[in-house]
């Protein structure tokens, strides 16, 4: 598995940051033109003005301080022009092509990372429910830190109830429990504020069958969250 991504590598014409900084490679393997959009955390700085434009199997780097910490997710649908003005039918962040601090519209499937807290922590969190399949492949010399994500189309399964649907009846999301219903129970909020009162549903668990990996409500299993030094990130959408 490494050595194919270590050729993967070179073909794409990822390279090695320095020691003070990292390097994001955001790569689209699905069969459409999608968005990515990025939202740096408090006092952090924002990568890429937040959002940028990739074409079927193209590839982007991004360098990123030691210390960064944010989130990255797809958009799909987006209709924006020459000035990066318009909306996006999932993972809309309401300002164009360009976040600029600005989150995604749920559900959208997200990869969280902080680097360097001293070590580097990663997850995919579908706790806002699912868009497209996004996975984290750290390019360590070690080829111990782990893989992270959901590289199935869970929108192709969804629970009925958690279904959303586009223009002409296609399945566009799925929605997570919360954000579908809005109630403590599946919120883990109120007097579910606490682990032992907030358990796996039949939603989140259909969630974590199909990706294990990944965070599906807010008290799941905390080795959902992974570890890391001293590495470079693939971000790898569908």
């Amino acid at each position: 598995m490494y050595t194919a991504l270590f050729q993967e590598i070179l073909h794409f014409g990822i390279f090695i940051a320095g020691v003070d900084a990292i390097v994001f490679t955001l790569q689209n393997r699905c069969d459409k033109t999608i968005c990515p959009g990025i939202q740096a955390s408090g006092g952090q700085p924002q990568l890429m003005e937040g959002g940028l434009e990739l074409k079927p199997l193209q590839s982007r780097n991004l360098t990123a301080p030691k210390g960064w910490s944010g989130r990255f997710w797809g958009r799909s649908g987006c209709k924006f022009n020459v000035y990066g003005e318009g909306t996006c039918a999932t993972g809309d962040c309401g300002i164009g092509l360009y976040c600029n601090g600005a989150g995604g519209e749920p559900p959208a499937s997200e990869a969280e990372i902080t680097l360097d807290s001293p070590v580097d922590f990663y997850d995919v969190s579908l706790l806002d429910g699912f868009n497209m399949p996004i996975s984290v492949v750290p390019y360590d010399d070690s080829g111990v830190c782990p893989t992270v994500g959901c590289d199935t189309d869970l929108n192709q399964h969804c629970p009925t109830n958690l279904i959303v649907r586009g223009d002409r009846g296609e399945i566009v999301v799925c929605k997570s429990a919360c954000t579908a219903f809005q109630t403590p129970e599946y919120c883990c909020t109120g007097q579910f504020q606490n682990p032992n009162r907030c358990k796996p549903t039949k939603y989140s668990q259909y969630f974590k069958r199909a990706c294990p990996s990944t965070f599906t409500y807010a008290f799941d299993d905390p080795s959902s969250t992974v570890t890391c030094r001293d590495s470079d990130y693939l971000i790898m959408f569908c």
